[in-house]
């Protein structure tokens, strides 16, 4: 006979928003990477970019309520929005 644990309602560590901050620091790699010249993958770099900052600001959300992290949010947001602002600035000299 298997005993169930005694905690069956999700507690504050099992929300999906506890993603939020590493999803956006992963997504904000992604986008600063892509602004290395080897690498310049536009569409890809801004893509990551913009979610990272969606993400991240979200995390930085749901971290001030306590749910998260703080500084992955944070770092995905500042990695993302440089990934997603970078290329608009290289073509913005271009033209």
């Amino acid at each position: 006979m298997s005993h169930l644990s005694d905690r069956t309602t999700p507690g504050p560590d099992d929300s999906p928003a506890t993603l939020l901050g590493p999803t956006s620091l992963v997504l904000g790699i992604v986008g600063a990477l892509g602004i290395c010249p080897p690498l310049m993958l536009f569409p890809l770099t801004l893509l990551a970019g913009a979610l990272a900052v969606t993400f991240g600001l979200a995390g930085v959300h749901y971290a001030r309520r306590g749910v998260g992290r703080m500084w992955p949010a944070v770092t995905g947001t500042v990695l993302g929005a440089a990934g997603f602002v970078y290329p608009w600035l290289l073509l913005m000299v271009m033209l």
